[in-house]
């Protein structure tokens, strides 16, 4: 049995992931138009009538800006939040569509078992999410200020982890955000910058030896770019005498293409 992992899109103009095994499709997150999601799922060769949910990490809407066209034109399908994210979407989806998550607790999606842990971001209640089938493990971390032991336990043996590499501190501080925003992103419930990914995987390597791929995710436009990113975290593991392609395999996720899928 396999588990997958495609990125539609991820960064802070639209994010929407899927996660599929044989049997079960799962988008995270509609935050790109419906169209493009609908070519993402057409490009991965999965049919509509697979897609069983949608999952809502958070409430902002680079997360949630096609809910209501996907519920509309899929009326089978589900869309999950916990109930303080769904206190602050406006989109107008019916009762039988509408499943509503305790966050924490574990529940089952087709052949998929879905674990749900809290981020630190400034939103609602902001969650992520772990993906069991057939014995792997796929995570996603975005949109989170910092990293929690929660959070580290929940991931540690993630077979794929999608991780936040949102920014360069650098470039962020000289950048030409104005400085509430520049504060906001750097802040406990902002968003992960590269170092702190680089440091988040070497605390994963030093706890378990198991064999990972990762792939650094939501990257800012204005302030990182694919190859800062990676190379970052590359220095990071290295100086610990890490070494990508024996210890770890690292990827960094484009912004605005469905990205290759990533199978265990």
């Amino acid at each position: 049995m396999t588990l997958s992992f495609c990125s539609f899109s991820s960064g802070s103009s639209g994010n929407s992931y899927l996660i599929k095994s044989e049997h079960t499709a799962i988008l995270v997150d509609a935050g790109i138009s419906g169209k493009k999601i609908f070519e993402g799922l057409e490009r991965t060769g999965t049919p509509r009538e697979q897609l069983a949910a949608l999952l809502i990490t958070h409430e902002h809407s680079d997360h949630t800006k096609s809910i209501r066209t996907l519920m509309r034109k899929e009326k089978t399908l589900k869309a999950y939040a916990n109930a303080m994210t769904w206190s602050q979407i406006n989109s107008e989806i019916c009762a039988e569509q509408r499943q509503v998550f305790v966050t924490g607790e574990a529940f089952l999606i087709g052949d998929i078992t879905v674990k749900t842990f809290r981020v630190s971001h400034d939103a609602a209640d902001p969650v992520g999410f772990t993906f069991f089938s057939g014995g792997k493990q796929i995570s996603i971390v975005t949109d989170t200020g910092c990293m929690s032991e929660e959070i580290i336990s929940e991931i540690k043996e993630a077979d794929i982890l999608i991780l936040e590499a949102n920014h360069d501190v650098d470039m962020l501080r000289v950048g030409r955000y104005p400085w509430f925003l520049k504060q906001r992103v750097l802040g406990t419930e902002g968003h992960l910058s590269n170092t702190a990914a680089g440091e988040a995987i070497l605390r994963l390597l030093t706890e378990s030896c198991k064999e990972r791929h990762v792939l650094l995710a939501h990257l800012s436009k204005e302030n990182n770019f694919p190859e800062m990113a990676y190379q970052t975290v590359k220095n990071i593991l290295e100086e610990a005498d890490f070494y990508i392609g024996k210890h770890i395999n690292l990827t960094t996720i484009t912004r605005d293409e469905v990205s290759l899928v990533y199978e265990i």
